[in-house]
């Protein structure tokens, strides 16, 4: 799978736990990745998607922090789901995953939401990271 097959099925993880608990996830993973038609996945795909997901849902409270911190009037409780589980993904990728660059995250949260968002979400999604990249 392309890097950017990858970062679609992680975002759709990261989207899935916010409506399923902790002890959830292991099985609606496992779901989900059953559901995968074309192309089907490579185990080591499974393992990358499975691995960076689990990673930026555990450092979670850590990236909200850092949107709040960031933004003004839009603090992740006011968010909607689709954003705020595209902006955590792409934060995670531009603080603490050094294959990625900052650039190549923002550009990927970008088309995410052009894709998966509103009308107003890829400029949202870009303006905030914009000011996370300063």
């Amino acid at each position: 799978m392309k890097r950017t097959e990858l970062r679609e099925h992680i975002f759709k993880m990261i989207f899935g736990y916010e409506f399923n608990s902790d002890s959830e996830m292991p099985e609606q993973m496992q779901l989900y990745f059953e559901q995968i038609e074309e192309p089907e996945p490579k185990e080591e795909d499974i393992a990358y998607i499975r691995e960076k997901a689990l990673n930026v849902i555990l450092k979670a409270e850590e990236i909200d922090a850092l949107l709040n911190s960031h933004t003004k009037g839009w603090k992740t409780s006011r968010m909607n789901k689709v954003d705020l589980s595209i902006l955590r993904l792409a934060v995670y990728e531009m603080k603490w995953d050094e294959d990625v660059p900052e650039g190549v995250a923002i550009n990927e949260a970008v088309e995410l939401a052009k894709k998966y968002s509103g009308d107003d979400g890829p400029s949202f999604v870009n303006g905030v990271l914009a000011k996370l990249a300063d």
